[in-house]
C-alpha cells in the first residue's frame, strides 16, 4: 500500500511556508502530505468532488484530514466510487473540530496521527486495510440476509394466499409453489412474487 488518497478540510488551518520551515519543533503541525511522503508514500489530493473521483482509482487508501462530521458525508461518497480503506487523519485541529461528533457511526477503518513513525503508520495501513476488508465482508453478509428475508416475504405471502384460495395447509401450498417453480424453470421467489402481485390487482379491481 503506497498510494494514498488525502481529502482535506478548508477550514483545518495550513501553515505558512516559515511555519512549515519549524517543524521540526512541532511535529503535530507538519502537513499531512510531509508526513506521509517522509514516510515513503505517494499522495494525491483530492480538495474537490472532481479531484477525489479521478484519483481514487489509483490510490490504495484514503486518509481524511476533516472534522469528523464531515468523514460520514465523505466516506459515504468514496465508498460508493471504490471500495477502500479510510483511515481519519487525527491532528490537534480535526480532534478540536470533532468533539461533537465523537458518538457518530463513520465509515473508518482507523485512525493515524502526526506523530507516527513510518513503520506505525505502516500497520496503521495494514489493519485498516483488514478492518476494511471484514466491514465490506460483513456489509455484503448483511446485504445477503436482508435479500433472504425479503424472498421469505414473497414465499410467505404466496403460501397465505393458496392457503386462502385453494383451502390447503401451508405445507400443501408450498409444495404447489415448489412445483410450478420447476414446471416453469423460474426461481421459487419469482412464481411467489407473480402470484402475490397478481393476487393484489384483481383484489384492487373488486
Amino acid at each position: 500500500m503506497r498510494s494514498l488518497l488525502l481529502i482535506e478540510h478548508k477550514a483545518v488551518e495550513r501553515e505558512s511556508e516559515q511555519q512549515k520551515n519549524q517543524a521540526d519543533r512541532d511535529l503535530s503541525r507538519l502537513f499531512p502530505e510531509v508526513i506521509l511522503e517522509s514516510s515513503g508514500y505517494f499522495v494525491l489530493h483530492g480538495s474537490s468532488e472532481e479531484l477525489a473521483r479521478k484519483h481514487i482509482a489509483q490510490s490504495d487508501a484514503i486518509v481524511l484530514n476533516l472534522p469528523l462530521n464531515e468523514v460520514k458525508y465523505w466516506g459515504t461518497k468514496l465508498l460508493g466510487w471504490k471500495k477502500i480503506p479510510m483511515l481519519w487523519w487525527c491532528s490537534a485541529e480535526t480532534a478540536t473540530l470533532s468533539n461533537a461528533f465523537c458518538e457518530d457511526d463513520l465509515p473508518v477503518d482507523g485512525i493515524i496521527t502526526p506523530l507516527m513513525s513510518e513503520q506505525e503508520l505502516h500497520w496503521a495501513f495494514h489493519f485498516g486495510a483488514k478492518q476494511c476488508s471484514e466491514r465490506q465482508q460483513w456489509h455484503m453478509e448483511r446485504q445477503q440476509l436482508e435479500g433472504r428475508l425479503e424472498e421469505r416475504k414473497w414465499i410467505d405471502m404466496a403460501k397465505g394466499i393458496l392457503c386462502d384460495i385453494k383451502k390447503v395447509s401451508e405445507a400443501e401450498a408450498y409444495d404447489l409453489l415448489r412445483k410450478q417453480a420447476m414446471n416453469e424453470r423460474k426461481r421459487l421467489v419469482d412464481v411467489a412474487t407473480s402470484i402475490v402481485k397478481v393476487y393484489q390487482l384483481l383484489q384492487e379491481q373488486k
